[in-house]
């Protein structure tokens, strides 16, 4: 079973709770966490460009990742959002069974 961290950055906090509540909500991640007050500088539209940005870190698996990017490119207001997928190496084989548990489509316990 893989698990993966996606990283996304949102243009404020109230934005990231939002999408985050979804990804839960529809089971493409299990937990969202949310990092306010992120500094962000970066090269757009030929300037350099300076916001601050709220990240958000979703725990969900492989098979999950295609469903999930698609999910936040449809939430997601900024033209290109940042949503890349960062490979778990390991961890708490409890936690990560979590993971797996619950980002299927179908709840263990319904």
């Amino acid at each position: 079973m893989d698990a993966f961290f996606a990283y996304i950055t949102a243009p404020s906090v109230e934005e990231a709770r939002r999408i985050g509540k979804i990804l839960v909500d529809e089971r493409l991640a299990a937990c969202v966490n949310i990092l306010p007050h992120m500094e962000s500088w970066y090269a757009w539209g030929g300037k350099l460009e300076n916001s601050q940005e709220a990240v958000l870190i979703a725990k969900t698996r492989s098979d999950r990742r295609e469903a999930l990017q698609r999910r936040v490119l449809e939430l997601h207001p900024y033209a290109c959002p940042c949503v890349v997928f960062l490979p778990l190496a390991g961890g708490n084989p409890a936690y990560l069974e979590w993971i797996h548990l619950e980002t299927q489509e179908t709840p263990p316990h319904a």
